[in-house]
């Protein structure tokens, strides 16, 4: 049986870690890859995974160029549609994290998408927030005399998310 597997830990600081012993790093054996965080930016890998690692520590100053610079190559390296759009979703993700305080446009013309509008996170903040408005105006719609059954054809509202909304 071959052994075709590979290890990654991922530290903090170079300087107050542990090295193991040079059998389990063995260069010529590929088994366990050591990132330190502190020295991300001077690693040679340019693989997307490690960029990805790379953007949560990068400086806010360079977040941007290179968050666009990941995108493109999720873009141009992976052919499943659905692989390339939940990593460009992660990418975002990790921006939105690293600044809090930026609104959604904000985001997207740093990263010069409007793709945050078709992620899964968007598209149910949307819902609920269609649903919390059709809800609001229920108790006047209520009050006008309106149905249950016309209320829901309205709003286009199931009649029992209305009932128990009431």
């Amino acid at each position: 049986m071959a052994e075709n597997w590979r290890y990654f830990t991922k530290l903090f600081h170079s300087q107050t870690t542990p090295h193991p012993p040079s059998r389990i790093l063995n260069p010529r054996r590929h088994r366990i890859y050591q990132l330190y965080l502190d020295e991300l930016e001077n690693t040679p890998d340019d693989s997307l995974e490690v960029g990805i690692v790379r953007l949560v520590v990068e400086s806010e100053n360079k977040v941007g160029n290179f968050a666009k610079m990941l995108i493109n190559k999720a873009k141009e390296e992976l052919t499943d549609t659905l692989t390339q759009r939940k990593v460009i979703e992660f990418i975002e993700t990790i921006v939105i994290y690293k600044f809090p305080n930026l609104s959604r446009e904000d985001i997207e013309a740093m990263l010069d998408l409007n793709l945050l509008k078709e992620t899964k996170v968007y598209q149910e903040a949307k819902e609920e927030g269609e649903l919390e408005t059709k809800l609001k105006i229920l108790p006047k719609l209520i009050e006008r005399g309106m149905s249950i059954q016309e209320i829901a054809e309205l709003l286009e509202l199931d009649t029992e998310v209305i009932r128990k909304a009431l």
